[in-house]
């Protein structure tokens, strides 16, 4: 590996699993020191301990991104033990799939709390230090949802828009004082929670070769091709990049479906 992150100090949320795991992996063989923040602590830790190397410490912490104390505490702590926070990867979230007319306020809230409210609480928990040290780099994962409206999906893309305006608003924000904000919007990747689905259809093989074949690419994407495009953003290498989304979809977006 090209060491693109070695001396920084890089901070993931959902880091136990799926995309936030592959960034975790990726960012650790590329240099970084790692905090890795899931509400899941026990395979937090089986990852950092995996991960954890000498001169790239990796700490686990156990946390719930809804919760803004505890983020605060968690970047204190990793502060404290591995140096000042130069990355945060916002990329804990949660599938809220709902018909709106039978939508309860409780999963309402818990979508918005977890995909929207929780990576504000990260941002605002690494802003301070970022802010005196006049550099950092957030990288929040949303989603085409945040794009395109997919039938059946309500209200996740409500959140996941919101999440695009947060990066646009606030990289924009403090642009003038070092501080880069850009956001991840993968389609279909073949995440722990997307193979549940697929296997969870009545026929699993036929709805992931349909899922295909309206790929222009003819593949669903993996969580390290998502890891890759964070990584570029967390890098020096994309120091003129801010306020901005990257759609990685396999170009599905693009085009009409029946």
């Amino acid at each position: 590996m090209s060491e693109r992150l070695n001396g920084k100090t890089a901070i993931v949320t959902g880091a136990a699993s799926g995309i936030g795991s592959a960034i975790a992996e990726l960012f650790a063989a590329e240099g970084a020191r790692l905090a890795l923040l899931d509400i899941n602590g026990a395979a937090c830790d089986a990852l950092a301990a995996r991960l954890h190397h000498e001169t790239q410490p990796c700490l686990a912490l156990q946390a719930d991104v809804t919760d803004a104390e505890r983020m605060k505490n968690c970047v204190a702590e990793t502060e404290a033990r591995l140096g000042p926070a130069d990355i945060l990867i916002n990329c804990a979230g949660v599938n809220v799939f709902h018909d709106p007319l039978t939508l309860s306020d409780e999963a309402w809230q818990r979508c918005l709390a977890v995909n929207l409210h929780g990576p504000l609480n990260g941002i605002r928990a690494v802003l301070p230090g970022m802010l005196a040290r006049r550099y950092g780099n957030i990288v929040n994962i949303a989603s085409v949802h945040g794009h395109k409206i997919i039938p059946g999906t309500f209200p996740y893309p409500v959140a996941k828009h919101g999440l695009i305006g947060l990066t646009r608003s606030l990289g924009v924000e403090y642009a003038a004082q070092g501080i880069r904000i850009n956001s991840v919007s993968p389609g279909l990747i073949m995440t722990p929670a997307a193979r549940a689905w697929l296997e969870s259809c009545p026929d699993p093989q036929a709805e992931q070769q349909r899922q295909r074949d309206i790929l222009p690419c003819k593949r669903i994407g993996e969580p390290v091709e998502v890891a890759y495009t964070a990584l570029f953003l967390a890098s020096d290498e994309a120091r003129f990049i801010n306020a901005a989304d990257i759609v990685m979809d396999g170009g599905r977006s693009q085009i009409y479906h029946d």
